[in-house]
């Protein structure tokens, strides 16, 4: 009887060990999706901010173009994309004010145009975008870009020395 205990105790270490690995390679697979995951998240959301970020420089150009009279007028806030009140009825050149999808809190960076009004949009977020090589995806500039706050979406392509904070 005392052999089979002395065995039996054995086992229950080796299972103990056992358990504890299982444990161990579970916790790092957990890890691995997660990180897969938040990748696929950021992915996803740099995905919107390159969306929206075209839809608004595209609504600027759309208010900037159709300007009543000779002169041309940029807008002189975000407010005025999606309500314009320069003509008798109503012009919307975006169909609704879109968050930031990098913060989702913080209003948009604005990007002044040379002679007043707005010229563009950009994240505030300082965070490291997962795309590091440099890209131009119609309006938007980011050649170069450490954090996502790099990332202008202009009409015309302004330069980066005439893009104001």
């Amino acid at each position: 009887m005392g052999a089979t205990m002395r065995h039996g105790s054995k086992q229950g270490g080796f299972t103990l060990v056992a358990v504890l690995a299982a444990m161990f390679l579970l916790a790092l697979a957990t890890q691995g999706i997660m990180t897969l995951l938040s990748q696929e998240v950021q992915r996803e959301r740099e995905a919107e901010l390159i969306r929206i970020g075209t839809a608004y420089a595209e609504a600027i150009r759309s208010y900037y173009e159709s300007s009543p009279g000779s002169t041309k007028r940029w807008p002189q806030a975000l407010e005025e994309l999606t309500d314009d009140k320069r003509f008798v009825d109503r012009r919307r050149h975006l169909r609704e004010a879109y968050g930031d999808p990098v913060t989702r809190s913080q209003p948009w960076g604005i990007v002044a145009a040379p002679d007043g009004g707005i010229a563009g949009v950009y994240s505030r977020s300082e965070e490291t975008p997962i795309r590091s090589a440099a890209f131009d995806a119609g309006a938007a500039n980011a050649h170069g870009a450490a954090r996502y706050a790099d990332w202008h979406f202009t009409y015309l392509g302004l330069p980066p020395a005439a893009q104001g904070r």
